[in-house]
Parts: C-alpha cells; structure tokens; sequence
C-alpha cells in the first residue's frame, strides 16, 4: 500500500509538438529565428530604461519589470524546446519537470499581476493626474513590484505542492512538448477529480478574474478620456489600446488552457505554443512600438553605441596605419 502511494517515476517522455519530421523543422526554424530576433530585442529594451535619466515614470519602471518577466519565462520552455526538436528521444527528470512547471507558474503569474499594476497605474495618471506622482511615488511602485513577486511564487507553489502529493507510477509519456499541469496530473495513479478542481480554482478562475478586471478598468478608463482634449485623448487612446492588446494576447491562451476540465484538444498544442513561446517575446516589443519615448531613447542608445564602435574602428586603422 506504502508503495502505491509513492511516486517511483523518476522520468518523463514528452511527446513534443508534432510527430511529422518536417513539420518539426519548419516550427524549429520559426522558433529559432523568433526566439534570436525578439529576445534581443527585449533586452534592449530592459537596457535603455536603465540607462536612459528621462525615463524613471513609473511606466517606465514597470515596462521594463514586464521586458525582464518576458525574456525570463521565454527561458523556460523555449532552449529545451529547440533542443528536444533535435534530439530523437525527448526525455525530462521528474525533478525537472515538477522545477519547469513551477517557473513556468510563478514567472507567469507575476507577469499576470504586472499586467493589473500596470492597469492601475494607467487608471490614477489618466483618471486622477492630480494624486498620481503622490499615490505612484517610487516606495509604493517597489511594494506593488513585491507584492507581485510574492502572489507569483505563492500561486504556483500551491500548484507544485499539489502535484507532489499525487503518486506516479506510470504511464510516463506527457502529451506535450513541456511540463504543465493538465498533462502532468492526468498521469497520475490515482482519482484527480479533486486535484483538478482546485488547479482550475487556482489558475483558471484566477485567471479569469484578473481577465475581466482588466477589462473592466480600461473601460472605466476609456469612458474617463472622453472629455479631454483631442491630444490627451488621442494618447490615452493609444496607450490603452497597446494594454488591451497584451491582455488579450496573455490572458486568451490561459483562459482557454486552464478554465476548463483537464481535457484534450486539438488546439492545445498550438495555443501552448504561442502562450509560452511567441507571445511572451512579443509583448514588451507591443509596449515599445506604441510608445514615442521608449522608441526615440532606443535611437539614441544606438546612436551613441554606433558613434563609438565607428570611433574604435577608425583609432584601431590609424593605429595600423602608423
């Protein structure tokens, strides 16, 4: 009895994305080049808040807080993705696995919560501009970045502390080409009726209510900017746009994933992909394209990094030279 209730797995064989050769090598390519041209590109982005004096507004803060979440959860499933699309048996340790679904939750989640920060802080500079730099002063926007660490990390160790309670004793095969949880808890040994119900609790409902309160302040937001002027209205306009877009790129793969029973389907795979793989590289890169600020200070960051390479160059040949 003893032994049933332990877990002897100590490995698991995922599946991948597709089992058609070439269908493989047409995802590895897209992958990898997405994966080589947006990542950087998130990382200048973490690099020219940073460096640049002008912006310290708490957007400013927080959009790069989103570019660094990005670029770490794309470290999650993508480099083992592209390796396992190489390699003819794709195998990941129970250890590991139970390690990538808790970072795959804990910097997801976070990222969940920026997103309602990020929402809030739009509502006090549009709504109340009068309040704003003494409500979003430097100490509150390191609280709430804080606060949404620690919701992160306490939403997905409830989902890890579930799974470890649950035996495994075989089949082993995960119908995917990561560790998550509808895969991993339908291996189980044991009724997950129960377990299932709480995940949905946890993650679907979850994120479902930050989906819709979302919405719901950008809407209030939206009816707010109505009679400002043509130029404050047009820019709030724009700024909210890009929001709603995220949210929907963030919040429909998840709704979709983790609102509903623990059941296959066939587009599982596929909003797998996108929601951990494409969008995550893709959202700041959405920020920065609708932003005026970000994109002139990117310039000049260039610029100057240009202006010094050349200048090297030419020392370096004068140098030869003489």
């Amino acid at each position: 009895m003893e032994r049933e209730n332990s877990t002897v797995v100590t490995e698991f064989i995922l599946l991948g994305l597709t089992q058609s050769q070439q269908a493989q090598l047409l995802v590895f390519v897209l992958v990898l080049v997405f994966y080589l041209i947006i990542l950087p590109g998130n990382l200048l982005i973490i690099l020219t808040i940073r460096s640049d004096p002008g912006l310290t507004a708490p957007l400013y803060f927080f959009l790069g807080n989103l570019a660094f979440l990005d670029a770490s959860y794309s470290f999650i499933v993508a480099p083992r993705m592209l390796v396992d699309f190489l390699s003819e048996k794709k195998i990941i340790s129970y250890r590991g696995c139970i390690t990538q679904l808790f970072f795959l939750h804990f910097l997801g989640a976070g990222e969940m919560f920026l997103l309602v920060v990020m929402a809030f802080d739009r509502y006090m500079a549009i709504c109340h501009p009068l309040h704003y730099t003494t409500v979003m002063n430097p100490r509150i926007c390191y609280a709430l970045l804080l606060a949404l660490w620690l919701g992160g990390f306490t939403h997905s160790i409830v989902q890890v502390a579930l799974i470890l309670h649950l035996p495994f004793c075989g089949p082993n095969q995960l119908d995917n080409f990561f560790c998550d949880v509808p895969q991993v808890i339908k291996l189980a040994c044991t009724d997950t009726f129960v377990v299932e119900l709480l995940m949905v609790s946890n993650s679907g409902l979850l994120t479902l209510l930050c989906f819709l309160g979302l919405l719901a302040s950008y809407a209030v937001i939206l009816y707010r900017v109505k009679g400002h002027t043509s130029e404050g209205k047009h820019k709030a306009l724009s700024t909210c746009t890009t929001h709603i877009i995220i949210v929907f790129l963030m919040f429909g793969p998840a709704i979709f994933i983790y609102t509903r029973p623990f059941r296959a389907f066939p587009a599982d795979k596929v909003v797998s992909l996108f929601h951990t793989v494409i969008f995550p590289l893709m959202n700041p890169v959405i920020y920065t394209l609708r932003n005026q600020e970000v994109k002139a200070s990117m310039r000049r960051l260039l610029s100057r990094h240009m202006f010094l390479v050349c200048n090297i160059n030419l020392n370096q040949y004068n140098n030869l030279c003489l």
